[in-house]
């Protein structure tokens, strides 16, 4: 695969107008703050910094008082996801049966370092401390869909799996 990690969080052209509809229907309350955080993540698979700010303004609230409840958050992310988040679980069981060979297959094939996001934006590779899927050990998740007693060797099979393909 042709990747690199993403280095750039640049804001979505017209990111004023796409947010219009979460903003209008936020109320105007810093309760509100990380509701809307999820809401804006949920569309972009980011925050980006101008959404940030946004945010800010609407809820009356220091653009610092953002940034901190979004570099909190482990869930929240200030660099563009993939479309698939795959997660290696690096538990106990998972490590004794082999998850750190697994990821490091993961990692050289899709070309970025845990934490990264291909440079298509396809795939984000993460570690987890534990799935709670010890018996299916060594377990890897992409977005909701299990993958239990992954190897080295099925790391291309679950990737051509979840890779879309275009009709052609």
């Amino acid at each position: 695969m042709n990747s690199q990690a993403v280095s750039t969080a640049e804001a979505p052209e017209n990111l004023a107008s796409d947010l219009e509809d979460l903003l209008r229907s936020t109320p105007r309350h810093p309760r509100f703050l990380l509701p809307l955080l999820q809401d804006i993540q949920s569309r972009f698979r980011y925050l980006p910094r101008d959404a940030l700010r946004l945010a800010a303004g609407h809820l009356g609230i220091p653009e610092s008082r953002v940034y901190a409840v979004a570099t909190f958050y482990k869930a929240l992310s200030l660099t563009p996801k993939g479309e698939k988040t795959i997660k290696v679980c690096l538990g106990t069981a998972c490590h004794l049966r082999g998850a750190g060979s697994v990821l490091d297959t993961l990692s050289r094939t899709l070309g970025v370092q845990p934490g990264g996001t291909t440079e298509d934006l396809r795939f984000t590779l993460e570690t987890v401390n534990c799935l709670g899927a010890c018996a299916l050990a060594p377990v890897v998740t992409v977005n909701d869909r299990v993958y239990g007693q992954m190897s080295p060797g099925r790391v291309a099979e679950l990737l051509e799996k979840e890779t879309p393909h275009e009709a052609g």
